[in-house]
């Protein structure tokens, strides 16, 4: 009999990815989207396109307790992958209340379900490398202190402890990933290094005229999302559940990602940037880096995607698309 893995966020970057991972491993994948969605599937559910007729969704929202326990009960999920959240850490200083309330409360309902049906599924939740924030530590590893300095980053910070309190509580085999940068050509357009690579093919099209960026001195670890997802499923096939950071353990800063980005495409840097205070955060973070070194040796996941590579994957894609 198949196994069944139930995806909140599937139609996001990282779920549509472990959707199509899980579906060659041989499972069963059901996910949880809005009704909108289902209504209007070219607009929110394209990164599905070539999977939705292999998968099972349902109408749902994260915002209500009877609505995820009714699907979870529907379904009875052997995995059960949390990834949905208003993930966008620009918007979460415009709607505050919105980004505490639906990420935390969330991520409850959904171990509230696990616990309450007495199943044995496995839960999975997307912690983020923003819980670290004001870094205690470079590199940043399980054991460094969390100092989130955005509402979502504390929203994450909360999942996390819950996730935690309901494994030592109810015995829960749950466990955390946090997932430091991980970017594809599936990343949506408000993201930073979706936008530089979008901007970067419209410039060269002659589209667009320059590129308007916040703080180009800020720092992180990105890697390639496929890759991510994998990692994912890694954790729960462990017998016991478990807390791991994901990244590359290499660091670079956004300024170097813009240039890079420019370069595969032939352009000059310098002629197309121009720098807007409006896209600086009321509280930076300046520099996040993992140290990945328990995943690499319990699970034996590493990161393969070097970052010059999946740049130029992402402005590749964008140019193809605009052309």
């Amino acid at each position: 009999m198949k196994r069944k893995a139930l995806i909140t966020g599937i139609s996001g970057q990282d779920g549509s990815y472990l959707a199509e991972f899980l579906l060659k491993k041989g499972y069963q994948v059901h996910g949880i989207v809005r009704r909108v969605a289902l209504e209007n599937p070219i607009q929110r559910l394209w990164r599905l396109n070539k999977i939705i007729k292999k998968i099972h969704l349902h109408s749902g929202t994260m915002d209500n307790y009877a609505s995820i326990f009714k699907i979870f009960n529907q379904v009875k999920p052997n995995e059960f992958y949390h990834l949905a959240a208003q993930s966008y850490v620009d918007y979460s200083f415009q709607d505050q209340f919105s980004t505490l309330n639906s990420n935390i409360a969330s991520t409850h309902y959904c171990l509230s379900a696990i616990k309450e049906s007495g199943l044995k599924t496995k839960f999975y939740f997307a912690g983020s490398s923003e819980m670290f924030g004001k870094v205690k530590q470079i590199p940043q590893n399980e054991n460094t202190p969390f100092h989130p300095r955005s509402p979502y980053g504390i929203s994450k910070v909360t999942g996390f402890d819950l996730t935690r309190n309901f494994r030592e509580s109810y015995g829960i085999h749950a466990s955390s990933g946090i997932l430091f940068n991980h970017e594809s050509e599936k990343r949506g357009f408000e993201f930073v290094t979706r936008k530089i690579s979008r901007a970067v093919a419209s410039i060269k099209l002659k589209k667009q005229k320059y590129l308007e960026l916040g703080n180009l001195n800020a720092q992180r670890d990105w890697g390639y999302a496929p890759e991510y997802v994998k990692g994912m499923w890694m954790m729960l096939q462990e017998k016991n559940p478990d807390d791991y950071v994901v990244g590359t353990g290499e660091t670079h800063s956004i300024k170097y990602f813009a240039e890079k980005a420019f370069d595969t495409l032939g352009l000059n840097f310098q002629k197309y940037i121009k720098i807007n205070k409006k896209f600086y955060r009321p509280a930076e973070v300046d520099i996040l880096v993992a140290d990945s070194k328990k995943i690499n040796s319990k699970l034996g996941w590493k990161a393969k995607t070097k970052i010059d590579k999946l740049i130029e994957i992402m402005v590749i894609n964008d140019f193809k698309l605009l052309k």
